[in-house]
């Protein structure tokens, strides 16, 4: 080959080191997945539910159980809030949006991360929000 159409990567082999992050704080994944992984000083993690507080109907309480559960991720890591450079947030109904950003924004009280919101049809275990996050070191 030329040169012309190799990839740099190619030319060397690079290792990315691979951490699994667990807290005995937050739930049990419900499925083949990770709480939080930490590459590179990047933690990636899960999306997060209340499923014990999806029926009481208050969504300020499981917003907040979700929140507090991604601090205890973050915390394992050795990060807090202040890492996170963006987030997700799942809406079972879009109309939650308002109490949702109050209990979210109590845990962003300056320069908060980059987000998105929808709405989404279903969420495991029926919970009305589910939020995931990225925060780098």
């Amino acid at each position: 080959m030329n040169g012309l159409f190799e990839s740099p990567m190619t030319k060397k082999n690079i290792l990315m080191a691979k951490e699994i992050i667990y807290s005995d704080k937050a739930p049990e994944p419900i499925g083949p997945y990770s709480q939080a992984v930490k590459t590179n000083g990047t933690l990636y993690v899960s999306g997060q539910i209340a499923a014990e507080l999806a029926k009481a109907g208050d969504i300020k309480a499981e917003a907040g159980l979700v929140m507090q559960q991604i601090g205890h991720i973050l915390g394992a890591a050795g990060m807090s809030f202040s890492h996170v450079v963006k987030a997700s947030i799942f809406l079972k109904n879009m109309a939650d949006f308002a109490a949702v950003n109050e209990v979210y924004g109590s845990f962003f009280t300056s320069e908060p991360p980059a987000r998105e919101t929808v709405q989404v049809a279903m969420l495991p275990k029926d919970v009305n929000v589910e939020i995931s996050v990225i925060a780098v070191e």
